[in-house]
């Protein structure tokens, strides 16, 4: 690919928190979190036109001018092919009988000392179409607030279907595209989202917020955060 002297994206990832808006500006999937920071894919994914400039909350990106892969228009469009296949593959693989145990849907009764009335927990794994979710009330939880929080099966699990995910390891565009369907699709009773104290972590309520917006719906959110020691440290609605 030849080199151009052209506009593009600089991260400077000392300012860089992981929190992950910028992905959900960049329209291209030219973005990623990789180990805690935000990274280009791929020189030729970036268009240069510094849309995710205004989102980032640390002031972490900035346009340079330098040689660089050429902007790859066709790239861009086979790229967020395979970006969407991923939110797709959950949902035909828990149709087949032969799929992955992890992506069968399954409902169940309380047993001993589990909330959790339902599987699979992973938002990539539970389709749209998923019965429980239908009249629900739906926690989206961070991944680490069930290891920090003790107290999630007998105060914030009861009555609600959990959906978890990470915001700093996962493409958030899939998260959007995958929460945007299930408000514009399934009726909801209500939304709350757990995330832990960490910036990173706030990338989930961005993400459920501009599905939100997507979706054209006007439906409260709920947020607790979680302290790292475990604790409560404050609720918020947005």
């Amino acid at each position: 690919m030849s080199k151009v002297l052209r506009k593009i994206i600089e991260i400077d990832e000392e300012l860089c928190n992981g929190c992950g808006e910028c992905l959900l500006a960049c329209q291209e999937g030219a973005l990623a979190i990789v180990d805690g920071k935000a990274k280009l894919v791929g020189e030729f994914l970036c268009d240069g036109l510094g849309a995710c400039l205004g989102v980032c909350p640390t002031g972490a990106l900035r346009l340079v001018e330098r040689e660089a892969d050429e902007f790859d228009e066709h790239a861009v469009e086979e790229h967020l092919k395979r970006l969407k296949a991923y939110e797709e593959a959950p949902k035909e693989s828990a149709s087949l009988p032969c799929g992955c145990p992890s992506s069968q849907l399954r409902e169940f009764s309380l047993e001993m000392n589990s909330a959790l009335t339902h599987w699979p927990v992973q938002i990539r794994l539970i389709p749209v179409s998923a019965p429980f979710l239908k009249d629900a009330k739906v926690l989206v939880c961070a991944d680490c607030v069930p290891v920090a929080y003790p107290r999630l099966h007998s105060e914030l699990l009861p009555d609600r279907k959990i959906m978890i995910g990470c915001p700093k390891f996962d493409p958030l565009d899939i998260y959007v595209d995958k929460f945007k369907e299930i408000f514009k699709r399934v009726p909801l009773k209500s939304v709350e989202v757990a995330i832990m104290e960490v910036p990173c972590c706030k990338g989930l309520v961005h993400i459920l917020k501009e599905a939100r917006k997507l979706a054209d719906r006007e439906l409260p959110i709920k947020v607790y955060i979680i302290g790292v020691k475990g604790e409560v440290l404050r609720v918020e609605e947005c």
